[in-house]
């Protein structure tokens, strides 16, 4: 596994709720004001939200990625998103609420 899998470099940020040769589903977390460690996310998949709040991803050398601010609109609870698999990363909570989604990564076929 990749040392900076989501679950070895962000573990306080994702809870595995099943994991098996086809797919890995994670609760993830991400209080107001915190920035996870550098993580990665090797394959895609769907997100549910459940919670949002305004987001900023960086990479690991601090540059921005990704900031939700600039969206037309935010996600609402309850939304669908597709997530592609994503590399090294830390996302920061810049929003006054918990960011709380459900993610159902893909493995390829064995």
């Amino acid at each position: 596994m990749d040392p900076l899998d989501a679950m070895t470099a962000a573990p306080a940020n994702h809870d595995v709720l099943l994991e098996n040769d086809r797919v890995r589903i994670l609760d993830t977390r991400i209080a107001p004001g915190e920035r996870t460690p550098v993580h990665t996310h090797e394959w895609p998949g769907s997100l549910c939200v459940l919670t949002w709040s305004e987001i900023v991803r960086y990479d690991p050398d601090g540059n921005v990625l990704f900031d939700s601010r600039t969206l037309d609109a935010q996600p609402a609870p309850g939304a669908s998103l597709w997530a592609p698999a994503r590399g090294p990363h830390a996302t920061e909570n810049v929003g006054t609420t918990e960011l709380r989604a459900i993610a159902v990564e893909l493995k390829p076929p064995a």
